[in-house]
């Protein structure tokens, strides 16, 4: 269903799953555990699974807060791609990377929900990508000191609307952990 010509395969994005980004995240360890699985199951099917890393004056690169949480960890073959905008195409190597992969298609997990993994989704989607975000994989910290509705809220508003997201000649939509087919659409 993609736009993107000759790029029949699917990948699995994880965005940001970092120290500093998830440690007071919304349910972060059972987050963790579902994209922990995701990645396993991905590699088990050879699917590609390319991990997305921020840094930014907030978040320096080589700190203990910008490295990927411990329970994951990217394989020696997979690609890292560092990125310093919400959107992880934005001025990285990610297109590249996925193109040299023949990716069309994107499953997508991560943090913050209502940041990046946002970012990330409408990024994907408006250059072409079939792009399904995984409900209950991604997560966001309270940020309700700011304005922004509780955690739980942002996450199921995410969720809500990408279910039914729509382009000419892609697809976009929310899958659960347990549902994720990386097959063809």
């Amino acid at each position: 269903m993609t736009t993107l010509e000759n790029r029949p395969n699917t990948a699995l994005l994880v965005v940001d799953v970092q120290n500093a980004v998830v440690g007071e995240a919304h349910e972060r360890d059972a987050v963790v555990a579902n994209i922990g699985g995701l990645v396993d199951r991905a590699r088990r099917e050879r699917v590609p699974v390319v991990w997305v890393q921020h840094s930014d004056e907030d978040l320096e690169r080589g700190s203990d807060g910008w490295r990927i949480v411990p329970e994951l960890a990217p394989g020696d073959t997979e690609p890292v791609v560092e990125k310093h905008y919400g959107d992880s195409f934005e001025a990285t190597t990610l297109e590249t990377v996925l193109s040299d992969l023949g990716v069309g298609r994107l499953v997508v997990t991560g943090a913050q929900t209502d940041q990046c993994v946002r970012a990330t989704l409408h990024g994907a989607f408006v250059r072409g990508y079939d792009t399904t975000l995984v409900s209950d994989a991604h997560t966001t910290e309270d940020q309700t000191e700011w304005g922004a509705p509780p955690p739980e809220k942002v996450i199921a508003h995410t969720n809500l609307y990408w279910t039914y997201e729509t382009a000419p000649g892609r697809t976009a939509g929310t899958v659960t952990t347990e549902n994720v087919d990386f097959g063809t659409p």
